[in-house]
């Protein structure tokens, strides 16, 4: 996997005529180098090159204790860093120009001085930095790095079928944990203990919202307490393995069969989203899964901006909760802008459906795009509402 990522982040990189990366950004130089480590920002980077092997500038204790642990890689060095600012301006600028200095220093020796330098996860003064000593040819990584993770090979699919077991291992456990006296925060705390039990990298302690705050998304861990009848759901995103992210939603009902009202707001939801995964097939684009989502008007909004990240299909993989990789499906960008869905990719569907301040529903699949379609990679029951406890 290790290798496989690397080299076609090498491919994407020749076919965009970007020869070198300089990325500060955790899961890019994971990717790249299939290093993790302390992800203070620009505390640690690559120098990532299309034709020859990466230098590694590592973060103190593991600039040390790495290069006998991590043999694939060559050329290691001690990461510059200003701590985003923290010691003063004009300590920092000296800093960032000593950052500069290595920077330059290297792709010199390749002869890549005058080429373009995509970089990521960096702050202005880093830009500034690089600007002054000479390397001008700067432009964005996020293009080529997120085109690069589109197309996960198949150990990256396993990670993310590994991490939909986790997170329906951990759904299951709430629907047996789930009872009224129960408060959000105590929640949090069993879902992030039962992800390391089943093991997580990190464990997502889940967003709840419980009762009244269940629609639309807002507001969470208030420490409510449950009660007989509350519509509750929470989001599992984040947790990884190998770093590979969830990103899932259910919800659940607590001591009572859903009303018909509630059932109602199920059926849409549930129609929406598997109208939107009929729709992924290789050749098919975001356009054909985006007209499933209604538009923001059915809420009474006045612009599809006022549903992003809620009514979406987005790109998962390599990354944290945050992480929304191509492709995206929604109604703001996906109509006019559609992307080509291909075999190998590997997104998240999430909806929502429900009336402000008196409750509502969530649901979000994981899925990876096959040569004959999407197939769910998570299998907690997602047909209905589920009644806890039973």
């Amino acid at each position: 996997m290790r290798q496989q990522r690397a080299e076609r982040a090498k491919q994407i990189m020749r076919k965009n005529g970007i020869p070198m990366l300089l990325e500060a950004t955790p899961a890019h130089s994971r990717y790249l180098t299939g290093l993790k480590g302390f992800d203070y920002q620009s505390c640690r980077y690559v120098l990532f090159f299309a034709e020859h092997d990466p230098v590694m500038f590592e973060h103190n204790g593991s600039y040390h204790q790495m290069p006998d642990q991590a043999p694939w890689i060559k050329e290691w060095r001690p990461a510059r860093s200003w701590l985003t600012a923290s010691p003063g301006m004009e300590a920092s600028r000296a800093e960032a120009k000593k950052f500069a200095a290595d920077i330059k220093r290297e792709i010199e020796s390749k002869g890549l001085l005058n080429e373009k330098l995509g970089i990521g996860g960096f702050d202005g003064l880093a830009r500034e930095a690089l600007m002054e000593a000479g390397i001008k040819n700067i432009v964005d990584s996020r293009p080529t790095m997120k085109e690069a993770k589109t197309i996960k090979n198949q150990d990256e699919i396993n990670c993310l079928k590994m991490v939909s077991a986790i997170v329906d291992g951990v759904w299951f456990k709430m629907w047996e944990t789930l009872r009224p006296g129960l408060k959000d925060t105590d929640l949090s705390a069993i879902a992030a203990a039962t992800g390391y039990q089943y093991g997580a990298e990190f464990a997502s302690p889940g967003g709840w919202r419980t009762g009244p705050t269940s629609f639309d998304r807002g507001f969470h861990q208030s420490s409510r307490i449950l009660q007989v009848g509350d519509l509750v759901y929470s989001s599992l995103c984040g947790s990884t393995y190998m770093g590979y992210a969830s990103c899932s939603y259910r919800s659940f009902i607590i001591g009572r069969e859903p009303n018909s009202k509630e059932k109602d707001w199920y059926k849409k939801l549930l129609d929406r989203i598997n109208g939107v995964i009929s729709e992924i097939k290789p050749g098919k684009t975001t356009a054909d899964a985006a007209k499933h989502f209604p538009p923001a008007s059915t809420w009474g909004y006045k612009d599809e901006v006022e549903v992003l990240a809620s009514e979406i299909g987005h790109g998962i993989g390599l990354g944290g909760a945050s992480s929304y990789d191509i492709p995206i499906i929604n109604r703001q960008w996906s109509l006019d802008h559609p992307q080509v869905f291909e075999e190998g990719m590997t997104i998240a569907i999430e909806a929502r459906e429900g009336e402000t301040r008196v409750g509502g529903v969530r649901l979000e699949d994981m899925v990876v795009v096959t040569e004959n379609g999407a197939e769910l990679m998570d299998y907690f029951p997602r047909d209905e509402i589920t009644v806890a406890p039973r």
